[in-house]
């Protein structure tokens, strides 16, 4: 059982910073996709951005430019940098393991809330 925990949602002030940790148990990363989703009160879960086993790295238009999407090998972690928050941007960002692509999710994480004050 693969087990994904997500870190370091909080609350912050529009225009700032967040970097979110997804951290695996197990070595899966180099072997699957790595896809950050989001979900806002009342809406749906959306996709964020996703790097693939390759190292290929996609984007939702909405965030295109100000997050970026990596992945330490090393620690077994994928690493979520958002910059330039907007009050938009605030939602649970999951964190999931998906295979042979993208929105074939496998496992999710718990979540991490993001919260962007105006």
């Amino acid at each position: 059982q693969v087990q994904l925990v997500e870190s370091g949602g909080g609350l912050v002030q529009a225009g700032g910073s967040l970097r979110l940790s997804c951290s695996a148990s197990g070595r899966i990363f180099s072997a699957y996709v790595i896809v950050w989703y989001r979900q806002a009160p009342g809406t749906q879960r959306d996709l964020v951005a996703y790097i693939t086993r390759g190292g290929t790295t996609n984007y939702t238009d909405s965030v295109k430019g100000r997050f970026t999407i990596s992945r330490d090998g090393a620690k077994n972690t994928v690493y979520l940098q958002m910059n330039s928050l907007k009050p938009e941007d605030t939602a649970v960002y999951y964190c999931a393991v998906s295979y042979p692509d993208w929105s074939s999710v496998n496992y999710w994480g718990r979540g991490t809330q993001v919260t962007v004050s105006s």
